[in-house]
């Protein structure tokens, strides 16, 4: 996962080994030596993340992270402060001015990778959340929100996952001394089947569950559709980088040491809930607000009209970020109008719904799926190398053509496929039309030697 990350400290040999070591894992390094000069960087160069010392004249980190996350086009970027302070009081009150986490000087590599990776992670599906409603904000649909519009956090309901009674109890009181509606699940092995039947804004899971892996338990969390956005927060008892790494690769958004401090617990609760409220906001309204001049009415998929307005603001971001690759997918139904010809129009309208079901479910947060017209579609894959591109449209093609179709006309099931062309954007100045051109070419090959293929341009 590539990255642009803005390292601030106003001694020049910190700047350098943080540097180094983020060079060597091939993210994008930019460097500024004080509060001010951060602001500024922040504002022309768009980082993914900022890693902020703590101390520093004339505007010290906490007042730099204030400012960035009090300020509606910034308030998104993940800050990760790295300080020698170890005072929980520190903490605190860095948490408080809106840091996602901190990373202790010596910086450990493990947690330093592991940070970075999670949070950059969590950008990228807000990004394209906010991406989507600016284009909607655009085409007159719907307005643009901040992060100050989400509204109070009193009421948001917690799952505390902990089979020890004492510590549920504890996290139990403070929780609901805060107005929240916390809920203790002492069993584990439930997790799934009351998050099926309840809608939280947090889980909390304890690591030294006795009958449970709790990192197991995170990775359920994050493949099960219903829980893939909620936020969770880990709580254990030592300080295990590498199982802290580990917990974080599977999805979990922050982690607690026992024993924790009440007001840090509550200032990293509020934190994920605010992130949790300011996503949902943006999926919300865009869901809501979206009119049908912007979808297809037969998918539900984005149609042309909203496609080419949203692909201009992803080539525009990839051009702003030294041109982040960007895979675009051509997919075309195989013999579609012999579908239609056989079985009739009502037919091929069903094949079309399912085959935009199946593309929709296969995608990340962070892909597009769009109907251009008749049994055309396109995929946009943002960040996506060329080998990543290859190896998801042979997913897709396989998923459409490993099932066969069911029909509610009938009781028979009808085999698809589909021809892909795929192509990655260039390093260069290009325009829309010049990748589809690509991508089209590469589909027309497709067709041409054989169909239920894939070709890269």
């Amino acid at each position: 996962m590539t990255a642009r990350v803005l390292v601030v400290d106003d001694i020049l040999p910190n700047v350098k080994v943080l540097s180094a070591k983020l060079l060597s894992e091939y993210y994008d390094v930019i460097a500024a030596y004080s509060g001010k000069e951060a602001l500024d960087k922040i504002e022309k160069e768009h980082p993914d993340i900022v890693l902020l010392d703590v101390m520093m004249p004339e505007m010290d980190g906490f007042e730099v992270c204030q400012r960035i996350k009090s300020n509606p086009a910034t308030t998104h970027i993940p800050v990760v402060m790295v300080t020698a302070l170890s005072e929980i009081s520190d903490r605190v009150k860095g948490l408080e001015a809106g840091a996602d986490d901190f990373l202790t000087k010596p910086v450990n590599d493990t947690a330093l990778f592991a940070r970075v990776k999670s949070l950059v992670r969590l950008k990228l599906v807000i990004d394209e959340w906010r991406l989507r409603e600016r284009t909607s904000d655009q085409l007159g649909v719907l307005q643009a929100t901040s992060l100050d519009e989400v509204g109070n956090l009193e009421g948001s309901k917690i799952l505390i996952v902990d089979d020890l009674p004492i510590e549920a109890k504890r996290f139990e009181e403070i929780l609901g001394a805060e107005n929240y509606e916390a809920k203790v699940l002492a069993d584990p092995s439930q997790l799934i089947a009351t998050t099926a039947a309840e809608e939280f804004d947090l889980i909390i899971i304890s690591l030294t569950l006795s009958s449970e892996d709790g990192l197991r338990l995170c990775s359920q969390i994050r493949s099960n559709e219903r829980t893939r956005q909620t936020p969770v927060l880990l709580v254990d008892d030592s300080v295990d980088i590498r199982k802290t790494a580990r917990a974080l690769e599977l999805g979990g958004n922050d982690y607690l040491l026992r024993p924790y401090d009440k007001a840090e617990l509550k200032a990293r609760v509020k934190t994920l809930l605010k992130r949790k409220r300011y996503q949902d906001k943006l999926r919300s309204n865009y869901e809501t607000s979206l009119s049908m001049a912007l979808v297809d009415s037969l998918t539900g998929l984005f149609n042309r009209r909203y496609f080419d307005a949203h692909f201009d603001k992803i080539l525009e971001k990839s051009r702003r970020e030294n041109y982040k690759p960007v895979g675009v997918l051509s997919v075309d139904v195989d013999k579609f109008k012999s579908i239609n010809d056989t079985h009739g129009h009502p037919v091929g309208d069903e094949v079309l719904v399912e085959l935009a079901r199946r593309l929709q479910n296969s995608m990340r947060p962070s892909d597009m799926v769009a109907r251009l017209g008749g049994e055309e579609f396109v995929v946009i894959l943002p960040e996506s190398r060329p080998e990543q591109v290859r190896m998801i449209a042979e997913r897709l093609r396989l998923t459409i053509c490993e099932k066969t179709f069911p029909i509610k006309s009938g009781a028979e099931q009808l085999a698809v496929s589909a021809s892909i062309g795929a192509t990655v954007t260039r390093a260069e100045p290009e325009t829309a039309g010049d990748i589809f051109k690509r991508a089209d070419e590469a589909l027309y090959q497709a067709k041409e030697t054989g169909r239920n293929r894939v070709v890269i341009a």
